[in-house]
């Protein structure tokens, strides 16, 4: 959603033909994120279709050029003004994946946290290789340090994180949580098939079905 918003936002300066709008994206985020001309034109036209933008013809060298529309200069304040939301559900892959990990028997968590802790420490070594200090030089290196100062803290909320699992485990015997398979079986969404005949909904599927269905019949006295 943010490149969407973010190219919606650029074209709310002024049209822009697709390698155009690569080329700002790439100035206003510092070059941290490249995006391809394939997903350029996939966006304009999901933009396209719903509104946002139109497509203002081609110039004398071929550039295709789009344009923001009423509705999408009101999609971009919107975007401007709400804040970013990380969600309350607990899919974040990783704590996902320790968390199946931390109940299944035979399995060693802490090799699992040894290789996501070089992992992060090197997406740590990485990111900070980009920060500069200072004030930053023009506005792309100012970017590219938001982005990069994003990705550090990110980095170390993560072996934060690890190391509060590692702290948690420790508080209990190994596998003492591991879960084999429950002997409990959850009911079915639906009646299981009956050899003797139908199941209840696909009785009442075929009367519905039947001719005649649904038409009152007179008493005959």
């Amino acid at each position: 959603m943010s490149v969407r918003q973010s190219l919606l936002a650029i074209l709310d300066q002024g049209p822009c033909y697709g390698y155009q709008l690569r080329a700002e994206f790439d100035r206003r985020t510092g070059s941290t994120r490249p995006l391809n001309v394939g997903q350029i034109y996939n966006t304009l036209d999901r933009l396209e279709r719903d509104g946002l933008v139109l497509n203002s013809g081609a110039d004398e060298q071929g550039h295709v050029y789009w344009e923001i529309t009423d509705a999408g200069r009101a999609d971009v304040r919107r975007w401007l003004c709400t804040p970013v939301t990380r969600g309350t559900t607990a899919r974040d892959d990783l704590a996902v994946k320790v968390a199946v990990a931390a109940t299944l028997p035979g399995v060693d968590v802490g090799i699992l946290l040894h290789a996501q802790r070089a992992a992060s420490l090197a997406q740590l070594e990485e990111a900070a290789g980009h920060v500069v200090a200072g004030p930053a030089a023009d506005a792309h290196e100012l970017a590219r340090m938001l982005v990069a100062d994003s990705r550090v803290f990110a980095a170390e909320a993560e072996l934060r994180w690890l190391d509060r699992v590692e702290e948690r485990l420790a508080q209990h015997p190994r596998h003492s949580f591991a879960l084999a398979l429950s002997t409990e079986r959850p009911k079915r969404g639906r009646p299981a098939r009956d050899a003797s005949g139908p199941t209840r909904p696909e009785a009442a599927a075929a009367a519905s079905a039947a001719p005649g269905a649904g038409v009152g019949t007179a008493t005959v006295g």
